[in-house]
């Protein structure tokens, strides 16, 4: 059975990830591309849907993990009755192959050591041709192909195949100062050659050179240091590099409830994520990331703007169709897994707002429009506008009835405001009058619409008399100040109804009474979303709650694991990590949270507004 979420670490080559857990196994791996079928699946079943693991044999008194400094070079140290082994798990940064290298060294003692390779393509569904062979150094290899696929591992030992379950296993000891490399490398079943093998003396260096250099980049000085490098290089580990698209998560169908079938596919870009990753980018020093970023946005929703959609591939591909694997019992048993997302054709006006906001802040921060970026945008205006006013899916992609959602509505504002201030701010061409009128039009909307007297709330959709954590944005967003009596009314009634210690939940799962269903058309429960708490501790230190915020931000932190990641949410009874891992969002809010705390008390560096027409509006940015 696949271990808890947080007991996984994360490695990555910017293009693609493996998750390692604390028994020393690799239980999952898709290559070449992060959404590319996985080789190693036992993350969403068991050991005979593929794996790699590498541990002491018998008794492990203790484990402890550890990522080298500001790297994504994963140390693990076994302790066992007669000794300490340490593995180092990395990916070297990609020069046309993909590579898993892992080093085993004896620190103390003497420790018997044993390692299971079972190597399944196609998740889990095809067992490929193996082979031992010599590459073309002439050196003992394994290759295993099947379908498109092949790898190669080299070692010393290589394991013996077990005829029975088609498994590779192999022991060996280790004693302190020996040193053992093992290697894995992809390849096209095609190709004829076998690639070379990497010495790990020049990758190992040459890895977390890559990484600390990047690492250094950061402009985040202040007493969150440690934990904000630590999300930006999960970040930058999420990054396909070959284009800059960052992917949601590198997994898929980590379940929001254990046993339940929230079950989703994370390894694609979606538009949401855009101006918080654009801000944190910019804020924090990586200018060139920003700008790949800013391309890859702009290449993927080229086009027709009706056919603009949520999220696309990582290369900017739009076919993104859903299935399930059904040969895998999923992540302890919580079914179905799911390949791809359907939410792709989703209608979800917010994305106007996040895609506008985001070129916005590029915009301020010096990257130029061209020829194309600026008229895109024109087109995205007017298309905007013949359906602003039409129900949505909403930012959690409702699979129930559609609705207008008060977060929905309140991006479109956004994006007529940013398309206002690209005129009035950078001189930009554009229909000001229009999206000036309809700015002002939207707010009066949402303020009458979206407010409920009985609650004393924004509530999650128009004439609803339930919360949704999203509104939390509307300070961050500029729509509302943090102090407006409205916006202090509704975030008391979240506390009230969606948090539980620190955990923030995104709405309620269960049923209305004028529904049988809940409003997003799934079974009731699920975890707390953790970048609603992260949210709710933005919107404290906006409005000036500053203790609360950073009592609410140090516990937020404690729920990183060992080595610092999260997961998209919390089940608070069991205690545990929920959903995709690590998850892209949680990370972008954990920094943005970060900087707000840090900066407490002085003016918002990314919603300082100066008044702008109409009343009841944030304050325009500026420097």
């Amino acid at each position: 059975m696949p271990l808890p979420i947080e007991n996984y670490a994360l490695i990555g080559d910017t293009h693609s990830a493996a998750l390692i857990g604390t028994d020393g196994s690799i239980d999952w791996l898709c290559l070449p591309r992060f959404d590319s079928p996985g080789v190693f699946s036992a993350l969403l079943g068991g050991p005979s849907d593929g794996r790699w693991q590498l541990c002491p044999v018998g008794e492990i008194t203790s484990v402890h993990r550890r990522y080298r400094d500001e790297t994504m070079v994963l140390e693990t140290d076994f302790v066992t009755p007669t000794g300490r082994v340490r593995v180092i798990d990395f990916m070297p940064v990609r020069d046309r192959r993909a590579d898993v290298m892992r080093v085993v060294e004896g620190v103390d003692g003497t420790v018997e050591m044993r390692m299971e390779w079972v190597i399944r393509f196609d998740y889990g569904e095809i067992v490929p041709w193996v082979q031992r062979r010599l590459d073309a150094q002439g050196q003992p290899a394994i290759t295993a192909i099947g379908g498109p696929d092949a790898v190669c591992l080299r070692g010393d030992p290589l394991p013996e195949h077990d005829s029975t379950d088609h498994r590779h296993t192999a022991e060996f000891t280790v004693t302190a100062g020996e040193r053992r490399t093992f290697s894995m490398t992809w390849y096209p079943s095609s190709d004829q050659t076998v690639p070379t093998v990497h010495d790990a003396d020049e990758q190992l260096p040459r890895t977390e050179r890559f990484w600390r250099s990047w690492a250094r980049k950061c402009k985040y000085r202040g007493p969150y240091r440690a934990q904000v490098v630590r999300s930006a290089l999960t970040l930058k580990a999420l990054t396909y590099e070959p284009t800059g698209g960052i992917v949601a998560a590198p997994t898929t169908s980590l379940p929001e409830q254990l046993g339940g079938e929230r079950n989703w596919d994370y390894r694609y870009c979606w538009l949401r994520d855009a101006s918080l990753t654009l801000r944190s980018m910019l804020d924090h020093g990586y200018t060139a990331e920003a700008k790949a970023w800013r391309s890859w946005l702009l290449r993927s929703v080229a086009g027709d703007p009706e056919d603009l959609q949520i999220l696309y591939g990582v290369a900017g591909e739009r076919r993104l169709f859903e299935w399930t694997v059904d040969t895998l019992d999923g992540y302890q048993g919580a079914k179905p897994v799911r390949i791809g997302n359907a939410a792709s054709g989703q209608l979800q006006l917010d994305v106007y707002g996040e895609v506008l906001d985001a070129l916005h802040e590029a915009r301020i921060d010096g990257i130029k429009e061209d020829d194309f970026s600026w008229p895109l945008q024109l087109a995205l205006a007017d298309n905007l506008l013949s359906k602003w006013d039409q129900p949505d899916n909403g930012i959690w992609e409702v699979r129930g009835e559609l609705r207008h959602f008060t977060h929905s509505r309140m991006m479109v504002w956004v994006a007529l405001d940013r398309l206002v201030q690209a005129v009035e701010v950078s001189g930009l061409p554009g229909d000001v009058e229009r999206w000036r009128t309809m700015r002002d039009e939207v707010h009066e909307e949402i303020l009458t619409k979206g407010w409920n007297d009985e609650i004393g709330a924004f509530t999650q959709y128009y004439g609803g008399s339930t919360v949704d954590a999203a509104v939390l944005l509307m300070p961050q967003m500029g729509f509302l100040p943090a102090d407006d009596e409205r916006f202090v009314s509704t975030m008391a009634v979240i506390e009230r109804e969606l948090r539980d210690g620190p955990f923030v939940k995104r709405y309620s799962t269960e049923p209305t009474e004028a529904d049988k269903t809940a409003v997003d058309g799934l079974p009731p429960g699920e975890g707390a979303f953790l970048m609603c708490s992260f949210w709710l501790v933005r919107a404290y230190a906006m409005a000036g709650r500053t203790e609360e915020a950073t009592d609410l931000f140090d516990q937020l932190l404690g729920l990183c694991n060992d080595v610092g990641l999260l997961a998209e949410e919390y089940d608070i009874e069991q205690n545990r990590m929920l959903g995709n891992f690590p998850q892209a969002f949680s990370h972008l809010a954990l920094i943005s949270a970060a900087q707000a705390v840090t900066t407490a008390g002085a003016p918002d560096r990314g919603r300082v507004r100066e008044q702008v027409d109409g009343p009841g509006y944030g304050e325009q940015r500026s420097r």
